[in-house]
């Protein structure tokens, strides 16, 4: 991924970093549209969009089918805090 940072614009760290929130929709207006922009325009970031569009999706219509078990829900929530990343 190239790694350019040019005034208002995003580089491709910066923007596949935010992704996630972007998808998400937790990021201000101003910083979104940042995101959007360069993650719509970069043949090397689009892959990462679509990836994750498509694996909220997947999640989504599983969540609808079948809830996940308390015991794997605790697992994978224990290694999430072990890797670092807060949980509410």
């Amino acid at each position: 991924m190239p790694n350019e940072h040019h005034g208002g614009e995003l580089d491709c760290r910066a923007a596949v970093l935010q992704l996630w929130d972007y998808l998400d929709e937790e990021l201000t207006e101003a910083r979104m549209t940042l995101v959007r922009q360069h993650l719509e325009g970069c043949a090397a970031c689009l892959p990462h969009l679509d990836f994750g569009r498509a694996f909220l999706d997947a999640v989504g219509q599983t969540r609808a089918e079948e809830r996940c078990p308390p015991k794997v829900r605790a697992r994978v929530m224990e290694r999430l805090r072990e890797a670092g990343f807060s949980t509410p």
